[in-house]
């Protein structure tokens, strides 16, 4: 394989990768559209959601440019199986605590922000230094996913501080989204073949060096929300390199049922 095709994989992965984790979020958080705690919430969790939506749309805009051969942002979302998503599997996770074995209970808003939260706290450093990426037209994604990452880290840091400090039921539950959510945030910093190519190629960043200042910035959160940083060991997932848990799977299912139903439909 030539250099030029080499380097045309690795930034086509890397931008479904920074596309997967907008998509798969979004489709998370607006499972709270009509369901919200109270009604500014749920209008603030919509709009989060197509601020990412609008995220992922341009950079499948890009990797469909790139990839050719017909590819569209649409058939990059709806006609893609699971083991071709490349977001981390975090933002999978059903917004709910895990019972017994797999069982899930019902929706917790404490799940969602802090999911929300640790995701949003990798974001706005990684959109900072992806503004000096060496592909423009990522480059000027980031620029503009930059300011609507700061807003979700200021909107979801709000909230961890204010049900952390909060009642006795609200720290409990808190502490147990954190609990159950810290070992997944692992895997963003393992990085995968295709985030080392693209470091090398000028195009992506080393996440390895942000981790210092996100491990800051979640430490001094908790700390004003009276709850404890729990530990992160534990298993790495994979999701980077397409080894997805179940849930996925489901969560695609709903999302693209519609537009496999009926392919190449305009509505």
């Amino acid at each position: 394989m030539d250099a030029v095709a080499t380097e045309t994989g690795v930034l086509l992965d890397y931008l479904l990768h920074l596309g997967d984790n907008a998509l798969v979020l979004a489709q998370r958080n607006c499972q709270w559209c009509g369901v919200g705690p109270v009604l500014e919430e749920d209008l603030a969790l919509a709009n989060q959601s197509l601020d990412l939506i609008g995220q992922a749309r341009l950079l499948y805009q890009e990797a469909a440019r790139v990839q050719g051969g017909g590819a569209t942002e649409d058939t990059l979302a709806y006609f893609r199986d699971d083991t071709a998503f490349r977001n981390y599997v975090l933002l999978e996770l059903p917004a709910s605590l895990p019972r017994v074995g797999y069982a899930q209970g019902d929706m917790d808003w404490g799940v969602t922000l802090a999911r929300n939260f640790l995701y949003s706290a990798l974001m706005v450093p990684l959109w900072e230094a992806l503004q000096n990426s060496g592909h423009a037209p990522l480059a000027a994604i980031a620029a503009k996913s930059l300011k609507e990452a700061r807003y979700h880290l200021r909107h979801a840091s709000e909230w961890v501080v204010r049900l952390g400090d909060g009642t006795d039921e609200s720290h409990a539950r808190m502490q147990a989204a954190f609990d159950h959510l810290m070992p997944y945030t692992q895997e963003f910093w393992v990085p995968s073949d295709f985030e080392r190519a693209a470091v090398e190629a000028g195009i992506g960043v080393d996440v390895t060096a942000l981790q210092a200042g996100w491990r800051a910035t979640v430490a001094a959160t908790l700390q004003e929300a009276t709850l404890r940083v729990p530990s992160d060991q534990g298993y790495v997932p994979q999701g980077k390199n397409g080894v997805h848990s179940e849930h996925l799977s489901y969560l695609l299912a709903e999302m693209q049922s519609v537009a496999r139903a009926h392919p190449g439909a305009q509505w």
